[in-house]
């Protein structure tokens, strides 16, 4: 039994949540939650530091160190190619995605969708999809790892524990919005790497470093004979209790059955193209930037933390092996039972059994907090950019007519509705077998996302790609993947003492394959169809793909010219008749962001309509006369939202959203200098460690 938390680290977690509150309501009086955009975005305020430490700490969740950690005591390196795919792939969200994104000026990816390709029916479809995958594979997963992690730890009550953590991550994001979200995601990148480096140290100074990982963990095999006298176990041979022989390489063979090279670059990237480029939950934090540049500097700074899970994950859940054999590698369902729980295996259990066992007193604390931290940072992410899916592209869809106050309230009180769901939830996470956790995720992401990941490509690079292309091809790929997936939950892996009796297109072909696949039949679907019917109007490419950029940045770098040229940083006035208004009262500074203290109507990217001014103007009705009850007057502030904007700044805004979004979009030379250099060296980086680490 590993020992268990005592008084000094129960306070450290203790320090932690109140860290972890103070900022956010440090937050919530710095950021302007009563506008759509300072809710969900931010204010489009967000620096590359900030926005480059909530990617990690978004991604890096607690089925990470739950998940990444026993897929390396099971399987050794492999499951780091993941990371270093990561690596490579948010560099393609910051030179390609975002600024189309930009230009567009969209919110979520279902409305950038919808701008695309025009009417409902995508936009409506994505929407549905991406909710059903955060609730029932990041939130299911994620309360799976914490509650795994907590109970090992705390030998607390599993449902307790669960409701108390949803609950604080709930109020966060209700109360504060992304801005308390990427705040407090600051402080936990902190706390996750400082603690997984801190145990990753001592743990690797335990096995005689690096080279006594790799001699070691080949040799970590379990005493099958003291593990039988021990209790009433059997040993079956089926059942591997022996390293993988390429345990020590992270791409491997077109058959194996972890990470077959072919598969993994041509099925699982499109899947992880969906992720990292077309989900809400890291584009809506991108989106939160500045400006352009300071959106690829955060995807740089990310891309250089995703080398660390490798060495501050993987590698430790491989130590734990190591450390602990007899417990991880079980010789057989009755012995992993009693060990963990769980017939499938307990691997799982590599990370928070480490921590308990190397970690001294007070840092185990430090850990339990990083642990929190990661559900935390998870489940806020997915709350607020659930909500703003759910807000922005199924609400306000149903109801046109909706007003700012009515968005913004929906959209916490579609928060608290995700907090009973994963409640709910937490009894079937305790039934699921823990031993496939990581896979879990991505064999369910690998059949459903690759067809968004082809939609997504061909409608931002081929402005040819229409609506009926891409909503046919996204079917095909949507019935095909769902088959298989239903398929596979039908014919579940046998337990390793009987025989698999599956039908042989389950059992030898790898998921990767079968998302290979699927990207490549959507996208012929998708270019044949939109080949034959009518191309897109001229409207709809202009400002949602690469063709519509690049015709517009030579007009954009020539306005910009002029405006510094014709008008001189000393001369106000001419700087502000050149410039957005909101710029030129800035001061001497050159160009800047526009403030975050917008009116609720001046938000949407596309022009005013008269429903909008009459949306406006309703508004002004409904909180103009100062008569609302106290109880009303307090959920408005306990939300947010501020009555009687300054509607003044109405037609400034209309006339000045072309200059906000060349603002946005336009990077100084010796900055976009610096910026492409940092490109070539964190691409080069990755392609390196794929290397040192597969041969």
């Amino acid at each position: 039994m590993a020992p268990r938390m005592e008084a000094a680290d129960i306070a450290v977690v203790a320090l932690y949540f109140l860290l972890v509150l103070g900022i956010g309501i440090f937050a919530m009086r710095k950021a302007n939650r009563s506008t759509i955009s300072g809710y969900f975005l931010a204010g489009r305020s967000m620096t590359w530091v900030v926005i480059g430490a909530s990617l990690f700490v978004s991604n890096i969740g607690s089925e990470h160190f739950i998940g990444l950690a026993g897929s390396g005591a099971a399987s050794g390196f492999a499951v780091g190619a993941w990371e270093f795919n990561a690596l490579i792939l948010l560099q393609l969200l910051g030179w390609v995605f975002i600024p189309v994104y930009i230009h567009s000026g969209v919110y979520t990816m279902p409305e950038y969708l919808s701008k695309r390709f025009g009417g409902n029916r995508l936009k409506v479809y994505f929407a549905g999809l991406s909710l059903l995958l955060y609730v029932f594979t990041k939130l299911s997963v994620d309360l799976y790892a914490g509650a795994l992690f907590i109970q090992e730890s705390l030998g607390w009550n599993l449902y307790l524990s669960i409701i108390i953590l949803i609950s604080m991550t709930a109020l966060l994001t209700i109360t504060g919005g992304l801005v308390a979200v990427m705040y407090t995601d600051a402080l936990q990148a902190v706390l996750m790497i400082g603690g997984a480096l801190t145990l990753t140290i001592i743990s690797l100074v335990k096995v005689g470093g690096l080279d006594g990982v790799r001699t070691k963990y080949m040799q970590a095999v379990p005493n099958v004979s003291a593990i039988i006298a021990s209790g009433n176990f059997s040993y079956y041979p089926s059942c591997r209790i022996e390293p993988k022989p390429d345990a020590l390489h992270m791409l491997r063979g077109p058959l194996d059955e972890d990470i077959p090279w072919p598969g993994f670059f041509l099925g699982q990237t499109p899947a992880s193209i969906w992720y990292w480029c077309a989900d809400q939950v890291i584009v809506q934090r991108v989106l939160a930037a500045k400006n352009i540049a300071h959106a690829k500097g955060a995807t740089l700074m990310a891309g250089f933390l995703k080398i660390l899970p490798l060495f501050i994950i993987v590698i430790p859940g491989m130590i734990s092996r190591i450390l602990f054999t007899d417990e991880l590698a079980c010789i057989g369902p009755e012995h992993c039972m009693a060990v963990c729980g769980s017939h499938a295996g307990c691997s799982n259990l590599a990370y928070p059994r480490l921590v308990m066992s190397v970690m001294p007193v007070g840092l185990r604390g430090l850990m339990m907090a990083v642990m929190i931290a990661a559900l935390m940072s998870d489940l806020d992410s997915i709350f607020n950019s659930a909500s703003t899916i759910f807000t922005l592209d199924i609400y306000k869809t149903a109801r046109r007519a909706a007003s700012q106050r009515e968005l913004l309230i929906v959209g916490r009180l579609f928060v608290v509705f995700m907090v009973t769901i994963s409640i709910a939830w937490v009894p079937f996470i305790i039934e699921m077998q823990g031993g496939q956790t990581y896979l879990y995720i991505q064999e369910v992401a690998g059949y459903l996302t690759p067809p968004i990941a082809a939609l997504f490509l061909l409608g931002v690079l081929w402005k040819r790609c229409n609506e009926t292309g891409a909503f046919w091809g996204g079917m095909t790929g949507f019935i095909l993947g769902t088959l298989r997936l239903i398929l596979a939950f039908i014919y579940r892996p046998p337990r390793c003492d009987q025989p698999d009796n599956r039908p042989a297109f389950i059992t030898n072909i790898h998921y990767m394959y079968v998302a290979t696949s699927l990207f490549w039949i959507s996208g012929l679907v998708t270019v044949v169809v939109s080949l034959c019917t009518s191309p897109p109007d001229e409207e709809q490419v202009r400002t949602t793909t690469t063709w519509g950029l690049r015709n517009r940045k030579k007009y954009v770098q020539k306005e910009v010219y002029r405006l510094t040229e014709d008008s001189p940083c000393s001369d106000n006035k001419s700087l502000q008749h050149e410039m957005p208004l909101e710029v030129g009262h800035k001061g001497q500074d050159g160009p800047e962001t526009p403030s975050t203290e917008t009116s609720p109507a001046t938000i949407p990217a596309e022009p005013f309509d008269k429903g909008k001014v009459e949306m406006i103007r309703a508004e002004e009705g409904s909180h103009g006369n100062g008569e609302s009850g106290r109880c009303l007057r307090l959920f408005d502030w306990f939300c947010g939202y501020k009555g009687g904007a300054q509607h003044t700044q109405l037609p400034q805004k209309v006339l000045s959203e072309e200059e906000r979004v060349e603002e946005m979009l336009y990077e100084p030379p010796r900055v976009k200098m610096l910026l492409n250099i940092g490109l070539v060296l964190i691409i080069s980086l990755g392609i390196f460690l794929y290397v040192y680490f597969t041969l």
